[in-house]
């Protein structure tokens, strides 16, 4: 499965693409298939702070409920309101579903991110490849 290079990745399955100091976050498509059909994506407010590797929302699918872990922290600017009216468009395009956008507070801590090629590796072990 490729993952997109322009972006970083977490152990948790988000992805953060950073411009400066603005970065939209999504969940990757590994994370995706093993949720399944997402039902209902939480997110928080426009102005809400985010913690990085703290949760941020919810992630509902017919199998589970999982936790948002935001990659870095920053303050809400922008959340994805098509994702309330049609999350399935997560399932069909994980990578350009942006769920929230931020301005990052400290773009040093992408740098303790994983890259697409790090990550990948981490999920063929995860995986169990």
């Amino acid at each position: 499965m490729a993952y997109p290079i322009d972006r970083k990745y977490t152990k948790e399955h988000e992805w953060i693409q950073a411009t400066g100091t603005t970065a939209a976050i999504g969940i990757t498509a590994y994370a995706q298939e093993s949720l399944g059909d997402i039902v209902f994506v939480e997110l928080p407010k426009v102005g809400a702070e985010l913690s990085a590797g703290k949760t941020f929302g919810t992630v509902e699918s017919a199998k589970a409920v999982s936790d948002l872990y935001a990659p870095a922290s920053g303050t809400v600017t922008e959340v994805n309101g098509d994702l309330a009216t049609s999350p399935e468009k997560v399932n069909k395009d994980p990578n350009g579903s942006w769920m929230v956008k931020i301005t990052l507070k400290n773009p040093s801590e992408l740098g303790a991110l994983l890259s697409a090629a790090d990550y990948e590796k981490f999920v063929a072990e995860e995986a169990g490849h």
